[in-house]
């Protein structure tokens, strides 16, 4: 039987972060049973709340993103406010942080005085430059992470402008290698019998570490990667490809297989004997030949009938979706990726499931994110053991 609370059942987190990646961090620990515990300003919040699409108000990210979590203000600005801070963090494992250096020495929680006051934390501060370097105390946002990673400048069409995403992508992958690292120094902690230490993450080295093969030709080719729209320089045919009902196939053949499958399922078998067109490298000369003999044959077919070929042909294609076609997916569904959670604010929700599924301790949604200071209470009174009293007298001194 899975366990009811998950692989980090015993694992205290404070999440202190705000918008995207120290908050997914937290997120992706909070599915898998860790307890987090989110601080926020009073009377303010998280501008996650109402960042992006709303209804009634509320951000929808906000709902995701704050699943599992619950939620306390604090004022780090008072006095107070810091000491009731390490007060909570005496009796935690993680710290998550994402202000500026600056902002968080005068708020006395920068890491020489975490770790001196706390040895056995893990901290994380995960920001858009880092520590060290001339950058680091400047403020940063993904869009920023998203151009100087490298990212931007080979994206989109070889005509046109740089592009940025449309959604929150170096957050995301940031709080990818902020979260494995987390664990690796949890490691070191309870396994190896170490202390506490920082986990120093920006930005722009995670994505920019995903698209090295950009780096690695420049240095050792002295090319420059330019915007090439969907081909790849190691694949040919890939790209996307418009059917004659107005939808369109994404194809990758990446390997020499995949790529003669795809010349029989396009008739022309003729190609999957010719070495000029199976060889990686010599198909690869080749690569506008064979993207335009592919986008002829698809743009004659619609998508269903060009999907039925490709499945029946094992063509690596695949249909692109919007939301509602992501939504619908039967394969997903089956996976149970789509998980309906009923929410006291916004009623029912569809949301997408923990990613990773792990057969004997799988992640799990108790709730949606919470309204502002929702467990002050419990927290503070409950954990911290602050009476009633002192409750009101830190809610009347906006501490709280």
């Amino acid at each position: 039987m899975p366990e009811a609370h998950g692989p980090l059942h015993g694992l205290r987190v404070v999440e202190a972060a705000t918008l995207a990646a120290g908050p997914m961090v937290a997120t992706a620990l909070g599915e898998f049973g860790a307890e987090i515990i989110k601080v926020e300003e009073p009377g303010r919040g998280d501008p996650l709340r109402t960042w992006g699409n709303r209804k009634d108000g509320i951000g929808l990210v906000w709902k995701s993103v704050s699943r599992n979590k619950r939620c306390v203000t604090l004022d780090l600005r008072q006095h107070e406010g810091q000491e009731l801070f390490h007060r909570l963090l005496a009796v935690s494992d993680v710290l998550i942080v994402g202000n500026r250096p600056s902002a968080l020495a005068r708020w006395n929680i920068d890491y020489e005085t975490v770790h001196e006051r706390h040895p056995s934390l893990v901290m994380l501060h995960v920001s858009g430059f880092g520590r060290g370097g001339p950058k680091s105390d400047l403020p940063g946002y993904g869009t920023l992470a998203e151009a100087m990673s490298g990212f931007a400048s080979v994206t989109g069409q070889p005509d046109g402008p740089p592009t940025l995403p449309p959604f929150m992508l170096a957050d995301g992958v940031a709080a990818q290698a902020a979260t494995y690292a987390v664990m690796m120094a949890l490691y070191h902690r309870d396994v190896h019998g170490g202390g506490g230490q920082l986990v120093d993450v920006n930005l722009i080295e995670p994505l920019a570490r995903l698209i090295e093969s950009s780096t690695l030709a420049y240095d050792q080719l002295g090319v420059t990667t330019g915007r090439v729209g969907n081909r790849l320089d190691a694949s040919a045919p890939r790209n996307a490809y418009l059917t004659s009902d107005g939808k369109w196939v994404a194809i990758s053949s990446a390997s020499p297989n995949i790529a003669m499958r795809v010349y029989r399922a396009i008739d022309r078998p003729d190609l999957a004997e010719n070495p000029d067109y199976v060889d990686p490298v010599r198909r690869q000369e080749r690569a506008g030949e064979v993207d335009q003999l592919v986008a002829d044959w698809i743009r004659e077919r619609t998508l269903d009938e060009a999907m039925k070929v490709f499945d029946a042909a094992e063509v690596t294609a695949a249909p692109v979706y919007d939301a509602q076609q992501l939504l619908a997916d039967e394969h997903l569904r089956a996976r149970g990726f789509f998980v309906e959670v009923d929410d006291p604010d916004l009623g029912p929700m569809t949301v997408q499931a923990p990613v990773a599924q792990l057969t004997e301790t799988p992640g799990r949604i108790e709730h949606l994110g919470r309204s502002l200071g929702a467990d002050n209470a419990a927290v503070y009174g409950e954990l911290l053991g602050l009476d009633p009293d002192r409750l009101a007298a830190l809610r009347a001194a906006k501490t709280i």
